[in-house]
């Protein structure tokens, strides 16, 4: 019997069958122990067929995992070679490397083909120094040295002031950004010359930090004669090494670098990175100066990538010249509407106007003037000009003539509309009005006077010299410095001379620091609210106390710096006594010869010091008894033969009448009907002999 039907037939019996029913307790305990073997018998036949089933299951996953294992095997098999024979070492053709994705592909030499001759056709005349920097700037792509981890190449362009080397390397710098061989056309500039020593050193490192962060890929650096010997070590190891070790570590707070000392804080900066960045070093000096400098080991890493321009031709000139008019024509035509022809003597005037200073930007102001004149003339005509219209360009005596639809020549540049000169007659009536200095005020008109003719030269288009305004004014108090320095800035301002006209007054107190590091941007935040203006340093003699006073040596060689950083937009005065401003002119080998005009302010006479008293009593609504004359003179010359410095000149007169009218008001006490505004000998403390 199988297990089914015993288990079938103990049901039955257990169910009310009546074969089973008179069975004995004994048997139905056998009955039940049999039905639980029975079930233990059928539980574990369940367990076995699942177990079965399983290893079935898994038999078949390996089955199927195989399968795949042999057709992955037998594809990389298939792909190893097909790459061996690409390779060629099962034969068939050598491999040609795989392309690069479009958005992972890097710019290589063969991007700057051509990119020489482009630039040559906008820097003109320097057509070996273009090929020279265009190889400078090629040689890391050759070299396989354009990596992030030092700087990819560092150059120096040298040459005449004026010859193009930075439109020269704005032109190259652009020409690569747009071949995608610069990821832009930025060039982050550093002028050395504002860390002359070594209370500059955390500015330098905050400048330089920023301009190796900056997303400039070209960083450029100027006047490194002026810089400390210790700041070129620093670029000269970046530039070589690729990497700047500080001796201090510092941390990051809102942009700006702060030294944390030795300090492990968290994130602190222990060195500068070249991050794969350009070096450019521009200087009128060329290699000796450098190695001079920078020693021979940076020389020696420039790898002869020393870029020089040479001084431009006569020929070059009329080329640059040409082109200028060129693109002159070009505008006129399309925005005046006038068909423009000239001649050779018109390119030569523009020429002309090539400066050793101003370079080529004097050229090109010079051709915007000639097209602002022209659309004057467009603008001042009651009918305009059908298109085409003729317009002819000649030069007569020096002057630029145009001759418009066949018409008589004229003035062309006199039509540029006169720039706003302020009221010269009323600064010339202030000046007059000042008692007595009558060589200062003639010195104060023939500067302005050479001013405006140099001005009106240069609207000629004829050669211009530059005038230097910077003064020492030296005398005794109350001469009348400060008050030539108010008007005199109120007249450079009315002529054009200066864009601002403001008077900035400071003292040494304005100028030194408290600490190290202080004084060079404090000088330089005075000399920045004075452009513009006149800068007057009164007591001047004071910056200097000695060869021990490094403070005050510090301000006047940052001043230096700044008047010749600034020569165009400042005029400086240094006010002071006689004796002390000679000895003041020792302190700095450069002070004497950027102050040629030193004028001296006379101690003023008994007469003038009356004439003095009579203005100031004047403005506060006093007027003198004619009887006051005579005392008063006698008195201020008396107290002038004394001793005129400790007196203060104008300060005496001002004085004396302060007491007379504090004296008058007592009197005005006693005798209420006498008059208000007259003063009395009487008033007037004036000692007798």
């Amino acid at each position: 019997m199988s297990l089914e039907d015993q288990y079938d037939a103990w049901v039955r019996s257990v169910t009310g069958g009546r074969r089973y029913s008179s069975a004995s307790k004994q048997e139905s305990d056998a009955a039940r122990d049999s039905l639980n073997e029975m079930q233990a018998q059928l539980d574990a036949l369940g367990a076995a067929q699942k177990r079965q089933k399983s290893a079935s299951d898994a038999l078949d996953a390996v089955q199927r995992a195989s399968a795949a294992t042999a057709d992955s095997v037998r594809r990389m098999s298939n792909e190893l070679t097909q790459t061996l024979r690409q390779d060629g070492l099962l034969g068939g053709k050598t491999a040609q490397p795989a392309p690069v994705p479009a958005q992972e592909s890097k710019p290589d030499a063969a991007g700057f083909n051509g990119l020489a001759d482009r630039v040559r056709s906008q820097v003109l005349g320097q057509d070996a120094f273009v090929g020279q920097v265009v190889k400078a700037f090629r040689r890391p792509f050759v070299m396989g040295t354009a990596d992030a981890a030092h700087a990819r190449g560092s150059m120096l362009l040298c040459g005449p002031r004026g010859t193009g080397r930075h439109y020269a390397l704005t032109c190259i710098v652009d020409e690569m950004a747009g071949r995608g061989l610069l990821k832009s056309n930025l060039i982050e500039t550093m002028d050395l010359s504002l860390y002359p020593g070594p209370a500059q050193e955390k500015l330098f490192l905050q400048d330089l930090y920023a301009a190796l962060q900056s997303s400039a890929e070209v960083l450029a650096f100027d006047h490194y004669e002026s810089c400390a010997a210790n700041y070129l070590n620093m670029l000269a190891t970046l530039a070589i090494d690729g990497t700047l070790p500080l001796t201090n570590r510092y941390v990051l707070q809102r942009g700006i670098l702060v030294d944390v000392g030795t300090a492990l804080a968290p994130g602190a900066i222990g060195e500068l990175q070249a991050a794969g960045k350009y070096f450019v070093f521009f200087s009128e000096k060329g290699e000796s100066a450098l190695a001079d400098r920078f020693g021979a080991r940076f020389v020696d890493a420039l790898e002869g990538d020393i870029c020089k321009t040479e001084p431009f031709t006569p020929e070059s000139l009329a080329a640059i010249a040409a082109r200028e008019l060129n693109h002159l024509a070009q505008r006129v035509r399309a925005q005046c509407g006038l068909a423009l022809t000239m001649g050779a003597d018109v390119r030569d005037l523009v020429a002309g106007q090539y400066g050793k200073t101003s370079g080529m930007t004097a050229m090109r102001e010079y051709v915007d003037g000639i097209y602002r004149a022209l659309a004057e003339y467009v603008l001042d005509a009651e009918t305009v000009p059908a298109p085409g219209t003729a317009a002819k360009l000649t030069v007569q005596e020096g002057r630029l003539m145009a001759a418009v639809g066949g018409g008589e020549p004229f003035d062309l540049l006199a039509l540029l509309p006169r720039q706003y000169r302020g009221d010269v007659e009323a600064v010339e009536a202030e000046l007059d009005a000042i008692v007595g200095l009558a060589e200062v005020k003639t010195f104060v008109r023939d500067i302005a006077g050479n001013v405006q003719a140099q001005q009106r030269r240069k609207a000629q288009g004829l050669p211009t010299a530059d005038v230097n305004m910077h003064m020492i004014f030296t005398g005794n108090p109350g001469t009348g410095k400060t008050t030539i320095a108010r008007v005199l800035a109120k007249y450079l301002k009315a002529i054009g001379a200066l864009r601002g006209g403001q008077l900035v007054e400071v003292s040494r107190a304005d100028l030194v620091g408290r600490y190290v590091g202080h004084t060079a941007p404090l000088t330089n935040q005075v000399i920045q609210s004075a452009l513009g203006g006149v800068l007057f340093i009164d007591e001047a003699y004071s910056l200097y106390r000695g060869r021990e006073d490094s403070f005050g040596l510090e301000a006047i060689d940052t001043l230096v710096k700044g008047i010749e950083d600034h020569r165009n937009d400042l005029v400086v005065i240094l006010a002071g006594y006689s004796k002390e401003m000679s000895v003041f002119l020792t302190a700095n080998s450069g002070l004497a010869s950027r102050f040629p005009n030193q004028i001296e302010f006379p101690d003023y006479t008994g007469a003038e010091l009356l004439s003095i008293t009579k203005s100031i009593a004047r403005g506060k609504g006093y007027t003198l008894d004619e009887s006051c004359c005579m005392p008063l003179t006698a008195y201020y010359d008396r107290k002038q033969a004394e001793d005129a410095a400790s007196n203060g000149n104008g300060r005496m007169a001002r004085n004396t009448l302060e007491k007379a009218i504090l004296n008058q008001s007592k009197r005005l006490i006693a005798d209420p009907g006498a008059p208000l505004e007259l003063l009395l000998p009487g008033d007037f403390e004036l000692e007798e002999e």
